[in-house]
Protein backbone atom coordinates (compact mmCIF):
# COMPACT_ATOMS: atom_id res chain seq x y z
CA UNK A 1 0.00 0.00 0.00
CA UNK A 2 1.32 3.40 -0.85
CA UNK A 3 0.20 6.82 0.26
CA UNK A 4 -0.06 10.19 -2.10
CA UNK A 5 -0.27 12.35 0.57
CA UNK A 6 3.51 13.94 0.38
CA UNK A 7 3.33 13.54 -3.63
CA UNK A 8 0.17 15.51 -3.53
CA UNK A 9 1.91 18.33 -1.13
CA UNK A 10 5.15 18.30 -3.61
CA UNK A 11 2.26 19.55 -6.42
CA UNK A 12 1.75 22.96 -4.50
CA UNK A 13 4.46 24.39 -6.92
CA UNK A 14 1.47 23.55 -9.77
CA UNK A 15 -1.12 26.22 -8.24
CA UNK A 16 -0.41 29.73 -9.19
CA UNK A 17 -2.09 32.80 -7.45
CA UNK A 18 -3.74 35.42 -8.23
CA UNK A 19 -5.11 34.50 -11.92
CA UNK A 20 -7.66 37.13 -12.61
CA UNK A 21 -4.30 39.67 -12.25
CA UNK A 22 -1.57 40.18 -14.69
CA UNK A 23 1.82 39.69 -12.86
CA UNK A 24 5.40 40.70 -13.24
CA UNK A 25 6.50 37.66 -11.54
CA UNK A 26 4.63 34.51 -11.30
CA UNK A 27 3.58 32.73 -7.43
CA UNK A 28 2.39 29.59 -6.53
CA UNK A 29 1.12 28.16 -3.60
CA UNK A 30 3.85 26.67 -2.40
CA UNK A 31 5.91 29.51 -2.63
CA UNK A 32 3.14 31.44 -0.83
CA UNK A 33 3.16 28.91 1.64
CA UNK A 34 6.66 29.44 2.61
CA UNK A 35 6.63 32.71 2.65
CA UNK A 36 3.28 32.45 5.21
CA UNK A 37 5.07 30.67 7.39
CA UNK A 38 7.88 32.71 7.67
CA UNK A 39 6.06 35.55 8.43
CA UNK A 40 3.27 33.64 10.83
CA UNK A 41 6.52 32.50 12.79
CA UNK A 42 7.42 35.93 12.84
CA UNK A 43 4.17 37.06 14.26
CA UNK A 44 4.37 34.35 16.55
CA UNK A 45 7.84 35.80 17.94
CA UNK A 46 6.53 39.28 18.19
CA UNK A 47 3.05 37.98 20.37
CA UNK A 48 5.87 36.11 22.69
CA UNK A 49 8.88 38.18 22.51
CA UNK A 50 7.39 41.80 21.81
CA UNK A 51 3.71 41.61 23.92
CA UNK A 52 4.80 39.15 26.24
CA UNK A 53 2.08 36.50 25.38
CA UNK A 54 2.23 32.59 25.44
CA UNK A 55 2.77 31.26 21.91
CA UNK A 56 4.40 28.84 19.55
CA UNK A 57 6.45 30.00 16.75
CA UNK A 58 6.59 26.35 15.72
CA UNK A 59 2.81 25.81 15.71
CA UNK A 60 2.62 29.03 13.41
CA UNK A 61 4.71 27.94 11.06
CA UNK A 62 3.29 24.40 10.91
CA UNK A 63 0.07 25.78 10.48
CA UNK A 64 0.92 28.17 7.90
CA UNK A 65 2.95 25.64 5.88
CA UNK A 66 -0.68 23.56 5.16
CA UNK A 67 -2.98 26.46 4.80
CA UNK A 68 -3.45 26.46 1.72
CA UNK A 69 -3.20 22.27 1.00
CA UNK A 70 -6.85 21.85 0.09
CA UNK A 71 -6.05 23.79 -3.01
CA UNK A 72 -4.49 21.39 -4.57
CA UNK A 73 -7.36 19.44 -5.10
CA UNK A 74 -9.74 22.94 -5.54
CA UNK A 75 -7.60 25.03 -7.25
CA UNK A 76 -6.88 28.95 -5.90
CA UNK A 77 -10.05 30.57 -6.12
CA UNK A 78 -9.76 33.95 -6.99
CA UNK A 79 -10.86 36.38 -3.77
CA UNK A 80 -13.16 38.37 -5.96
CA UNK A 81 -15.28 34.77 -6.52
CA UNK A 82 -14.71 33.11 -3.43
CA UNK A 83 -16.19 35.80 -1.19
CA UNK A 84 -18.79 36.96 -3.54
CA UNK A 85 -21.76 36.10 -1.82
CA UNK A 86 -22.74 33.65 1.24
CA UNK A 87 -23.86 31.13 -0.85
CA UNK A 88 -20.46 31.15 -2.67
CA UNK A 89 -18.48 31.40 0.75
CA UNK A 90 -20.77 27.92 2.32
CA UNK A 91 -20.35 26.30 -1.05
CA UNK A 92 -16.56 26.71 -1.39
CA UNK A 93 -16.32 25.72 2.39
CA UNK A 94 -18.22 22.52 1.34
CA UNK A 95 -15.89 21.71 -1.65
CA UNK A 96 -12.53 22.68 0.99
CA UNK A 97 -13.86 20.55 3.23
CA UNK A 98 -14.39 17.46 1.21
CA UNK A 99 -10.54 18.66 -0.17
CA UNK A 100 -9.28 18.15 3.37
CA UNK A 101 -10.92 14.98 4.19
CA UNK A 102 -9.40 13.56 0.49
CA UNK A 103 -5.96 14.81 1.69
CA UNK A 104 -6.34 13.66 5.50
CA UNK A 105 -7.07 9.87 3.60
CA UNK A 106 -3.58 9.92 1.47
CA UNK A 107 -2.25 9.92 4.93
CA UNK A 108 -1.74 6.31 7.26
CA UNK A 109 -4.16 5.89 9.60
CA UNK A 110 -0.51 5.91 12.26
CA UNK A 111 0.23 9.79 11.58
CA UNK A 112 -3.41 10.80 9.86
CA UNK A 113 -4.43 12.74 13.62
CA UNK A 114 -1.35 15.16 12.91
CA UNK A 115 -1.71 15.53 9.77
CA UNK A 116 -5.46 16.35 10.09
CA UNK A 117 -4.84 18.85 12.21
CA UNK A 118 -2.74 20.78 10.47
CA UNK A 119 -5.01 20.75 7.09
CA UNK A 120 -7.84 22.12 9.80
CA UNK A 121 -5.83 24.71 11.34
CA UNK A 122 -5.12 25.04 14.60
CA UNK A 123 -7.01 28.01 16.83
CA UNK A 124 -4.34 28.66 18.91
CA UNK A 125 -2.44 30.33 15.93
CA UNK A 126 -5.21 30.83 13.28
CA UNK A 127 -5.35 34.58 13.62
CA UNK A 128 -1.92 34.80 13.35
CA UNK A 129 -1.89 32.31 10.40
CA UNK A 130 -4.38 34.19 8.58
CA UNK A 131 -2.44 37.75 9.52
CA UNK A 132 0.71 35.90 7.92
CA UNK A 133 -1.92 35.49 5.21
CA UNK A 134 -2.52 38.93 4.43
CA UNK A 135 0.84 40.09 4.94
CA UNK A 136 2.00 37.71 2.49
CA UNK A 137 -0.55 39.11 -0.06
CA UNK A 138 0.23 42.58 1.00
CA UNK A 139 3.88 42.17 0.57
CA UNK A 140 3.38 41.19 -2.83
CA UNK A 141 1.31 43.43 -4.02
CA UNK A 142 4.01 45.89 -2.94
CA UNK A 143 6.65 43.85 -5.32
CA UNK A 144 4.56 43.95 -7.97
CA UNK A 145 3.57 47.95 -7.84
CA UNK A 146 7.58 48.44 -7.18
CA UNK A 147 7.74 46.36 -10.64
CA UNK A 148 5.96 49.44 -12.24
CA UNK A 149 2.52 46.89 -12.21
CA UNK A 150 -0.87 49.09 -11.20
CA UNK A 151 -2.66 46.40 -11.49
CA UNK A 152 -1.89 45.75 -7.69
CA UNK A 153 -2.35 49.59 -6.87
CA UNK A 154 -6.58 48.62 -5.70
CA UNK A 155 -5.75 45.00 -4.14
CA UNK A 156 -2.64 47.07 -2.23
CA UNK A 157 -5.04 49.48 -0.88
CA UNK A 158 -7.78 47.00 0.08
CA UNK A 159 -5.35 44.18 1.64
CA UNK A 160 -3.80 47.29 3.53
CA UNK A 161 -7.28 48.36 4.76
CA UNK A 162 -8.02 44.39 6.10
CA UNK A 163 -4.56 44.23 7.66
CA UNK A 164 -5.52 47.74 9.83
CA UNK A 165 -9.22 46.37 10.34
CA UNK A 166 -7.28 42.89 12.24
CA UNK A 167 -6.34 45.25 14.85
CA UNK A 168 -3.74 43.21 15.75
CA UNK A 169 -0.28 44.54 17.69
CA UNK A 170 1.49 41.89 16.14
CA UNK A 171 0.91 43.29 12.84
CA UNK A 172 1.10 46.82 13.74
CA UNK A 173 4.46 45.56 15.13
CA UNK A 174 5.63 43.83 11.88
CA UNK A 175 3.63 46.77 9.54
CA UNK A 176 5.98 49.35 11.07
CA UNK A 177 9.36 47.17 11.63
CA UNK A 178 9.23 45.12 8.67
CA UNK A 179 7.08 46.61 6.16
CA UNK A 180 9.27 49.65 4.80
CA UNK A 181 12.08 47.26 3.52
CA UNK A 182 9.76 45.45 1.00
CA UNK A 183 9.84 49.23 -0.70
CA UNK A 184 13.47 49.24 -0.97
CA UNK A 185 15.92 48.04 -3.85
CA UNK A 186 18.73 45.57 -2.76
CA UNK A 187 21.19 48.60 -2.96
CA UNK A 188 18.78 50.43 -0.79
CA UNK A 189 18.92 47.78 2.10
CA UNK A 190 21.31 48.26 4.97
CA UNK A 191 23.16 44.88 4.80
Amino acid sequence: MFYSFFALISRMKNIDRWALMRNTKRENIQEHSHMVAVLAHGLAVIRRDVMGKDCSPEAAAAAALFHDAPEILTGDMPTPVKYYNKDMINAYRRVEERAICKLAWSIPREIRPEYNKLLRGNPEVDDLVRAADKLSAYIKCLEELKSGNEEFRTAARMTLLKLKEMNMPEVEYFMENFIPAFEMTLDELDI
